[in-house]
């Protein structure tokens, strides 16, 4: 199901509120790495926020999502106040780790295989 209109006004002022909350955290660097909001979606009713995050170079994803998941309410808080006078309800926040740019760096390793097995296949 797509999104509504209203979601994704409200996904982008919390993604846009989320990034200063998280530079103010100390949030946005784990494990030697950096860590971005890649999108966030919300349900119809407006109680959720699913944030889906992006790790680059963090040494390890798993511990640094578990970071996030621990300070949700300490975050959330903060959300609250920063937009108490734009929703009625402050969204719960549910982390998940984005794992596109994996799936991309994956895509683009086979690709180069299969150039390379191309190649030496036409020198034989």
């Amino acid at each position: 199901m797509t999104e509504g209109k209203r979601q994704k006004q409200v996904a982008a002022e919390i993604s846009k509120e989320l990034n200063d909350i998280f530079l103010k955290l100390q949030l946005n660097m784990q494990g030697g790495g950096m860590v971005s909001i890649s999108s966030v979606k919300m349900t119809p009713d407006l109680h959720e926020a699913r944030i889906y995050l992006s790790f680059f170079r963090v040494e390890n994803d798993e511990e640094a999502l578990n970071k996030f998941k621990a300070h949700a309410s300490e975050i959330r808080g903060e959300l609250g106040r920063r937009m108490r006078h734009q929703l009625r309800i402050i969204p719960y926040l549910v982390f998940y780790k984005d794992d596109t740019l994996e799936h991309v760096f994956r895509i683009e390793k086979l690709l180069d295989d299969l150039k390379r097995e191309d190649s030496t296949g036409e020198d034989s």
